[in-house]
């Protein structure tokens, strides 16, 4: 059996393809993954480390204001078609997979052409351009939301939650493991802030100006601030024992198990991690991603009573304080840790998988 698992340009994107293939993989040892990425995008670095081949389209996305580069991208569809003819006719896929994101566009529309079942996985509440084209011609949508009908037709549409990374599915440490790793006083409370692996301006300024507030109320912080943000952030905090600042975080296991309370962006995938987690959560959506999707996925948690939203706007007014707030609210704490992990969906990839295994079979019923 052959699969094509295309898309990415971020990590939302690239690690639910992976966790897919690695579950394809753990079915059935004997089945062969070619990703298909976008060239000079983020998925043709990751995907090899995590150990599978990938072939890279000249594909990319449309500027919002008329440009002469938009001409250029008119080409690299053409271009991108034209690779995504020959992958099939080469590769000779038994299925091909979008996880969303340039590549899974011409990709997946070859697939279609030439008869090939395709599915989608739909991380977010809110589908983007790329899904919502395809969606009309896929024989399945998997998706991780609620009220997807109004992007999708229902008969196509599969509950199956966003595939999780194993180490965040399956964490095992303990509080006195955590603590010890981020050198934490294990009598204070600590407050989780992550901003994704680039970071997040809005909240790093947000924290960056409410250090002296968390040093008198006798908290501690956990605080990934990105690259850019990191030489800046090391200075700030250089006086307060309470604040631990990284960069970026490898063991985020270690990190979620020592948090009270987590500050993060709403990226689809990051709130399935947080759903495994099960603990307080404050979201901070960007208004820097299509249609403001991280808004719309951050409501659907807040609107069942299973965390809190900050805008982006502001943050730097409200963060800190409704942050604060809330650790000294232990029963607004236990209703959010004990409402977001009734969302939790652990097993999403063995769903995926079992969804594409059923439409290959249909293909030789």
């Amino acid at each position: 059996m052959r699969v094509i698992i295309s898309g990415g340009g971020t990590g939302g994107h690239i690690f639910p393809a992976i966790s897919i293939a690695e579950e394809l993989k753990r079915q059935d040892p004997k089945i062969e993954i070619l990703f298909v990425g976008a060239n000079n995008r983020m998925e043709m670095e990751k995907v090899p480390q995590a150990g599978y081949n990938i072939v890279g389209l000249p594909i990319s996305g449309f500027e919002r204001s008329l440009s002469f580069k938009n001409m250029r991208t008119i080409k690299n569809i053409f271009q991108s078609l034209s690779r995504a003819k020959k992958i099939i006719k080469d590769f000779h896929p038994n299925i091909a997979v979008g996880v969303g994101g340039y590549a899974s566009g011409p990709m997946l529309f070859a697939a279609q052409r030439t008869g090939i079942p395709t599915l989608i996985q739909e991380q977010n509440s809110y589908a983007g351009l790329t899904n919502k084209i395809l969606g009309k011609r896929v024989q399945k949508v998997c998706v991780a939301y609620d009220n997807m009908t109004k992007f999708f037709k229902p008969e196509r549409i599969v509950f199956t939650g966003n595939p999780v990374r194993p180490a965040i599915q399956n964490i095992n440490c303990t509080r006195a493991q955590s603590e010890a790793f981020f050198d934490l006083d294990s009598t204070k409370k600590t407050i989780l802030v992550v901003g994704g692996s680039l970071g997040a301006r809005t909240i790093n300024q947000s924290i960056a100006t409410s250090l002296e507030e968390f040093a008198k109320a006798g908290v501690q912080v956990i605080w990934q601030t990105g690259k850019l943000f990191f030489a800046q952030a090391q200075e700030m905090a250089k006086n307060y024992e309470n604040i631990k600042v990284f960069d970026f975080i490898k063991n985020m296991d270690l990190a979620f198990t020592a948090a009270d309370v987590i500050v993060s962006r709403a990226g689809a995938g990051t709130i399935s991690e947080l759903c495994i987690v099960g603990k307080p959560c404050i979201f901070v959506p960007s208004p820097n991603v299509t249609e403001d999707h991280q808004t719309h996925n951050a409501l659907a948690l807040v609107n069942k009573q299973a965390a809190l939203l900050v805008k982006d706007g502001e943050a730097r007014e409200k963060l800190c304080t409704t942050t604060l707030n809330l650790l000294n609210n232990e029963k607004q704490m236990t209703e959010l840790a004990q409402n977001i992990k009734t969302l939790a969906i652990p097993n999403a990839a063995e769903r995926i998988v079992n969804e594409i295994f059923g439409l290959v079979q249909k293909q030789f019923a």
